[in-house]
């Protein structure tokens, strides 16, 4: 066994003599060598705080067709007469009771008022509140009234795409992109309110660019 070296403490480690110099030498690498995997880590994350995520606006981004505002009034107006009639039922067939929570015509009326106003100013909320990007390599849909969500497709994560269309969107000649995507959860993307045109262009577009990132 050779000599231990003097005027430094010794640790021994694994049948090794380690000075406590040496020990410090190591710590030091580890440490320059977990800055620089810091640095390149940082470097590959993309900056959560971008101004697309922070931007309560939608400047710079593509709208809907604004014919879709037409379509969504229509299915809301449907579905709000289903309850404003339902009402009207429910109001008539308690005319004669005597604990009935309002004056007849009452319930109804208040019905009315809030299908109206979920028919005629939400579906217009919606279209001002839905905007859309075709970038180089993601599609970028920001939507919400209140809670406001991006959300960001990497085109290499495209499956296949659809263009859809309902009896009502036919009318009106709007309809709706699907972008099915890899994964399990929440795989199905809907890019709704394109008119026939913009929305082909796009699946044209994003099938072009799966074809060339398969070759």
């Amino acid at each position: 066994m050779g000599r231990p070296l003097r005027g430094r403490p010794i640790l021994i480690l694994s049948g090794e003599y380690r000075t406590i110099s040496m020990l410090e030498d190591d710590v030091s690498d580890q440490e320059s060598e977990g800055q620089h995997d810091a640095s390149l880590t940082a470097a590959r994350v993309p900056d959560l705080n971008r101004s697309d995520f922070q931007r309560a606006s939608f400047e710079g981004l593509q709208d809907l067709a604004p014919a879709i505002v037409k379509v969504w009034r229509i299915k809301s107006g449907l579905f709000s007469a289903v309850l404003v009639i339902i009402a009207v039922v429910l109001d008539i067939l308690n005319l004669f009771d005597s604990d009935k929570l309002a004056p007849f015509g009452v319930i109804p009326l208040v019905v009315l008022a809030i299908a109206l106003f979920f028919a005629l100013w939400i579906p217009r909320l919606r279209y001002k509140y839905w905007g859309y990007d075709l970038r180089a390599q993601e599609l970028l849909l920001v939507r919400g009234i209140l809670n406001r969500v991006h959300t960001i497709i990497p085109l290499r994560r495209i499956q296949h795409l659809d263009v859809s269309q309902d009896i009502f969107e036919r009318e009106f000649e709007v309809g709706k992109l699907i972008i099915h995507t890899a994964g399990t959860r929440s795989s199905d993307v809907i890019l709704p309110g394109l008119s026939i045109d913009v929305a082909e262009k796009l699946r044209d577009e994003m099938k072009e660019f799966i074809t060339d990132e398969a070759l």
